[in-house]
């Protein structure tokens, strides 16, 4: 699997990283940033899909879930790949989405998928911060009735964001570090 990380962290700083020495990259928190990560041009190639799917089946597959998914637009792709990954290593895991507004025709609900209440599952999410966007996944997810096993992130950009998580869900881990990507870029 590190040859596989290695290669994430190259197509990441090939396709989704920016650095800057001064801080330019405005995000979703409103502050400003030398740093900036888009994990999209990464997630939805083939061999992003291919390595994201693999890197978080690898860190999921002991919980005993039966269903991967996040905030909806970062974390669909992934969920997907993990799930057809899943499905290839003979335990399969259902992909999930969590809506940001919620639905308001047919059946109101957050989530899109095939759950039950109570299902065991892992919350995604491509890239964290402050945490914000994943805490909000985990909080609709739970008013679905859902029992959260583990948070995964695959990029964590080491500003709080872990530990804010760690306080909704004990076991959360990232694939990649912020450190990790700079250090590649250099």
């Amino acid at each position: 699997m590190e040859t596989m990380k290695s290669e994430l962290i190259r197509l990441l700083c090939e396709k989704s990283v920016k650095y800057s020495d001064e801080p330019i990259f405005k995000l979703v928190s409103g502050k400003t940033s030398r740093f900036y990560v888009n994990c999209k041009p990464v997630t939805l190639s083939p061999r992003g899909i291919y390595l994201v799917g693999h890197l978080i089946f690898d860190a999921v597959k002991n919980e005993r879930i039966g269903a991967v998914g996040g905030m909806t637009f970062g974390a669909d792709p992934m969920a997907v790949a993990i799930s057809f990954v899943s499905e290839l290593n003979g335990t399969p895991m259902k992909a999930f989405s969590i809506r940001k507004n919620k639905k308001d025709h047919g059946i109101a609900k957050w989530i899109e998928g095939d759950l039950e209440p109570g299902e065991r599952v892992a919350i995604i999410e491509d890239v964290a911060t402050t945490g914000g966007s994943t805490i909000k996944a985990i909080e609709r997810a739970r008013d679905e009735g859902l029992d959260i096993a583990s948070v995964v992130v695959l990029v964590d950009r080491q500003e709080g964001g872990m530990e804010n998580i760690r306080k909704h869900v004990e076991k959360a881990t990232a694939i990649i570090g912020r450190d990790e990507l700079v250090a590649a870029l250099r």
